[in-house]
């Protein structure tokens, strides 16, 4: 126990805290090895000419410097020779790879040198993110999802892979009609794609990875590409080019690319980190066991000063090497607040503010035990963290569908009643007056997200007797376009899982992340089959980005919504100020129909045009004009602009 106080205390960050890289450097010039360990007796390195299996070639034994960090050093050009250390503490000698590895073996179990620059793909140096769109509408994408149905016209080398999101022209079983894939994403109008985590991760065998599945939320090594989306995971190059590709393709098909990062706990305790210096980078409880705050066995000590240094280094890598344009923090309520300010503030001094996201999870599974008084950025810090971290906006989704905590609990759209206050707060982002977040900058509105049950699973638990979870029926067709339309008429940023806009179903299974791929895929028949729904989405996508009073992120934005008020029971109408330079429409009208019935209303005077209706969210385009008074039928939404 005095030994976990003393790793925990400022006294031991004031003696060994290392401010230069660490890890694996090589060149023409010769190579360097660099591990920060401090408690260590001896640490021996071993080179090996392969990234398992093979024997070692050399074990060299490593130079103890300055603050706990050991070095080896030597003229030759190590690059492309794999390594691990062995590491002795208090008389045990662990093995492990380096926690600061940029390349990796197969199932990461060594680490690899590398010269990155051999990495890049031709016009890598070229690569620029895509300007920046009115509004920023972000698609959730797991890779392996996005290309391993048969019908979705892919290569059968490419399914599965990073090498998918290269291909233009792909189409739903090679029909050259119905496009899948890139050009999917492009029609629906999307603009960042956030990518479910990309680093090597451990619960997938990478040398059996067809059979295998996971979300990848058990992070093994930070700073490298998972093997299992590569052509070849024995070769630690090639998944380091291929999501280099794979992000080039991205941007010059007009996406930015948002990383999900997992840096509240790893895959096991005993992972690099804890083998490099046991006890070091794991809150613990005041009997020294592992705090768990999230659920997951471990909590990493964000507060600790080479843990922080560690995660923004590592952030830092992930957008200077692979062009990454944002963040999306799992369970950011187990990271200190510090840690998330100083990320923002290296990004926006380096790049240009809001040039690079940094959102997340403001909670956690259960309550993290620190070592010293820290702030959290957890949903009660919001009004006093940076306004310009965002986080996932819980109270819209459970307003709009009911809460996730519960199958049968309703809201909105499927039951549960309208009130007027909670759908003014949704509308404003819950920003300012109406919630924790302080301007609609900070908020990420959604429905649903890779975790718990998709949109579409919610409402046919709710709606349907009959659970019948692969049909379409139309109630629940209804009811997921009016959940649509809400969605995208709220202040904050919108966000959806991919394949809601297509009534991806789970079939009911909550937390899917080590099911079947034929659980998690993509279904790109549904997605044609459901094609109605999808052009709903994209309508909705596309009109979002001409409405300036739905994409103001100030201070005052919640300012431009006039009025909410009831009509009927179960039906609310809502009123916006849509002023701005480039406004085709000086006031928005929205009418929400949450009954079972026809809801007529009484228009304010004006010159209305319907933009939008239950059906059609493309009436935009169309000439037409509302008369005084709207018909607006059950389970759907209108949207109206004044000229």
């Amino acid at each position: 126990m005095k030994k976990l106080k003393w790793l925990s205390s400022m006294g031991f960050e004031q003696e060994y805290h290392y401010d230069k890289p660490l890890g694996a450097f090589c060149g023409p010039d010769g190579s360097a090895i660099k591990l920060w360990a401090p408690t260590a007796e001896s640490v021996f390195l071993h080179l090996y000419p392969t990234g398992n299996g093979s024997k070692a070639l050399e074990t060299v034994s490593m130079e103890k410097g300055k603050r706990g960090v050991w070095s080896y050093r030597t003229t030759r050009n190590l690059d492309g020779w794999y390594y691990d250390f062995d590491v002795t503490v208090d008389g045990v000698t662990r093995t492990t790879a380096d926690p600061y590895a940029k390349a990796c073996g197969i199932n990461g179990q060594r680490s690899m040198v590398i010269d990155l620059s051999r990495t890049d793909p031709k016009g890598w140096a070229e690569d620029k993110s895509p300007a920046q769109c009115p509004e920023q509408v972000i698609y959730e994408l797991h890779i392996k999802d996005f290309s391993w149905d048969s019908h979705g016209g892919f290569d059968a080398k490419d399914r599965g892979k990073f090498s998918a999101l290269c291909r233009s022209g792909v189409t739903l079983d090679g029909d050259g009609k119905h496009p899948t894939g890139l050009d999917y994403m492009k029609r629906l109008g999307v603009t960042h794609i956030q990518l479910m985590p990309v680093y090597d991760y451990g619960s997938v065998d990478e040398e059996n990875w067809e059979s295998g599945y996971n979300w990848g939320y058990d992070p093994v090594n930070y700073n490298v590409p998972e093997g299992s989306y590569s052509s070849d995971p024995a070769r630690g190059e090639v998944r380091i080019r291929e999501l280099k590709e794979m992000i080039q393709s991205l941007h010059a098909n007009g996406f930015r690319v948002i990383m999900d990062v997992v840096y509240n706990h790893t895959y096991v305790t005993d992972s690099w980190l804890e083998r490099t210096v046991p006890g070091y980078y794991y809150r613990q409880k005041s009997d020294g066991s592992l705090s768990n705050g999230s659920g997951c066995g471990n909590d990493v000590a964000s507060e600790r000063s080479m843990c922080r240094k560690y995660i923004l280094e590592s952030a830092l890598y992930w957008v200077e090497e692979y062009h990454m344009d944002g963040f999306r923090f799992d369970l950011m309520g187990l990271a200190d607040q510090e840690l998330m300010e100083s990320l923002q503030r290296a990004l926006d001094e380096k790049y240009g503010e809001g040039e690079k996201l940094v959102y997340g999870e403001p909670w956690r599974a259960d309550d993290t035990h620190l070592t010293r008084p820290v702030a959290l950025c957890d949903k009660d810090s919001l009004k006093y963290i940076s306004g310009k971290i965002g986080a996932f906006c819980d109270d819209t989704r459970d307003a709009v569908k009911g809460s996730l905590m519960d199958l049968d609990a309703k809201g909105f759209v499927n039951g549960g009643g309208m009130e007027t206050w909670k759908l003014k707060n949704c509308l404003a982002g819950w920003a300012g007056e109406h919630g924790k977040f302080q301007t609609p900058y900070q908020t990420i509105t959604y429905l649903s997200c890779h975790d718990d049950w998709t949109l579409w699973d919610k409402l046919v638990a709710t709606l349907d007797p009959k659970k019948n979870f692969t049909g379409c029926g139309k109630q629940i067709l209804r009811a997921n376009r009016l959940a649509a339309a809400i969605n995208f008429c709220c202040q904050g940023r919108p966000f959806f899982l991919a394949g809601e806009e297509f009534g991806r179903t789970k079939t009911g299974i909550k937390n899917s992340y080590c099911s079947a791929s034929q659980i998690n895929q993509l279904d790109w028949q549904r997605a044609w089959k459901n094609q109605e729904l999808v052009d709903y989405y994209r309508g909705l996508i596309a009109l979002r980005k001409q409405l300036p009073g739905f994409q103001d992120k100030t201070k005052d934005a919640a300012k431009r919504i006039l009025w909410v008020k009831e009509i009927a029971p179960d039906c609310a109408m809502a009123c916006v100020d849509n002023g701005g330079a480039d406004s085709k429409w000086e006031k928005i009208l929205m009418v929400f129909n949450c009954s079972n019935s026809v809801c007529n209303g009484v228009l304010p005077g004006g010159n209305w045009q319907i933009l939008a209706d239950g059906e059609d969210s493309f009436r935009w385009q169309k000439a037409n004009a509302a008369r005084e008074k709207v018909v607006v039928p059950a389970y759907s939404a209108m949207i109206l602009g004044e000229k």
